[in-house]
């Protein structure tokens, strides 16, 4: 923008702090009319309006402080925001059009910002701020060009890398070629992915018809600003996720509600060196869960169940040892027994609380435990005992019965 006369200046240095104070009320409109007027926004808004409201917000403030630094004569004008914002939305399938109506929704809710804190303050001013208009609107012009740059290099990049070649690339991630940076500098260009910040890969377990556990997680997570590589390996989802500034669990969360099978994510890792060993994480914590189950868990969530899976061959001796005669009843008596142990650890060796949870008498939680010890060869008293008979039910997926309200 070109500096004001200095009348003209001291008015709109006046006004600044007021017109930063309608940023939130400003954001909100922007918002609201993209919500009732924008099909594509309303959608966005819909699956990630945090990522919206804050790019929208951004936008907005960005466009503010370079109206007030004209006052001064020392606006600087940078479109690399505007470049970026052009890419996210062609990466998400947003019609340019639609893009470049939002932005000059944004010159307009700018405009009439300023001039509601002009007549809120000393309304006489007003025909002053007749020269700030031309302006707003060709500094939201050179926005809009911009917007169209970036979101033209976006789809030109798009249509470079075939789903052959994002193959390739998830491959050698996951292969071990994460530690070589040309690589990986090479695979962040191509993919549009920041791989060398803190990472989580996530292997989705296809469910009994064969139907993929989520679909479309690429373009479900860039919906809220989160970029990520998918695709397929031994007949499994495999996707890594850059996480920025996020903590993890609000990717987990997104994830929960897309998934239709088993799911397992990694812990989070620094960098794509990691990746390799980050994959294997993912897909022992979603082989550990039932099939057909629709579920998402992390590795941490299951450390004992995952050294159990890892470790067959000892799973199978534990659970052999440790409930000794007790799988070799009648199916009847087995259940029933192995009921009352699951409810009797999981409260905390209490008979009472175990009697509760399985709606009978205490003496008859008491009648079974005598009965369990008797067939496995262990003590309910000894911790070691119940400590080898939780990895065992573990080992058998036998659950605890759930009370039902």
């Amino acid at each position: 923008m070109q500096p004001f006369r200095p009348e003209v200046a001291a008015r709109l240095a006046e006004l600044a702090p007021l017109l930063l104070d309608q940023l939130d009320a400003m954001t909100d409109r922007m918002i609201d009319v993209l919500q009732r007027t924008e099909p594509v926004y309303r959608e966005l808004l819909g699956s990630g309006e945090e990522e919206m409201r804050t790019s929208t917000r951004a936008n907005l403030e960005r466009g503010l402080h370079s109206l007030i630094g004209a006052a001064s004569g020392g606006a600087r004008t940078s479109l690399r925001d505007a470049r970026d914002v052009g890419r996210r939305r062609a990466a998400q399938g947003v019609p340019l059009e639609a893009v470049l109506r939002a932005y000059r929704l944004g010159g307009q809710v700018t405009w009439e910002a300023l001039l509601d804190v002009s007549r809120r303050s000393n309304g006489q001013h007003d025909t002053l701020l007749l020269e700030v208009a031309g302006s707003v609107w060709r500094a939201n012009d050179v926005e809009c060009a911009g917007v169209a740059e970036g979101y033209r290099e976006e789809q030109r990049r798009l249509a470079g890398v075939d789903d052959d070649a994002r193959q390739q690339i998830l491959d050698g991630l996951l292969e071990g070629r994460g530690g070589d940076p040309a690589f990986v500098r090479t695979a962040s260009e191509l993919l549009a992915v920041p791989l060398d910040g803190r990472l989580v890969v996530v292997v989705a377990l296809p469910c009994p018809d064969g139907v993929p556990a989520m679909d479309s997680p690429a373009a479900a997570l860039l919906r809220r600003g989160v970029r990520s590589v998918w695709g397929v390996r031994n007949g499994m989802q495999v996707g890594i996720v850059a996480l920025g500034p996020l903590s993890g669990c609000e990717v987990i969360t997104w994830l929960r509600a897309m998934a239709t099978g088993p799911v397992g994510v990694s812990a989070v890792v620094e960098g794509a060196a990691a990746a390799g060993s980050a994959y294997r994480l993912a897909e022992t914590a979603a082989r550990t869960l039932p099939e057909g189950s629709a579920r998402v868990v992390t590795i941490d969530e299951r450390l004992p169940e995952a050294l159990l899976s890892n470790s067959p061959e000892i799973s199978s001796r534990l659970v052999g040892q440790s409930l000794g005669g007790l799988l070799e009843l009648p199916d009847d008596e087995r259940e029933v027994l192995l009921d009352t142990l699951a409810a009797f650890l999981a409260s905390d060796g209490s008979p009472t609380r175990a009697a509760d949870e399985l709606y009978c008498h205490r003496n008859t939680v008491m009648h079974r435990l005598r009965r369990i010890e008797t067939v496995t060869g262990r003590k309910v008293t000894d911790p070691r005992s119940r400590l080898l008979w939780q990895l065992a039910l573990l080992g058998t997926q036998h659950r605890r019965p759930v009370k039902s309200a």
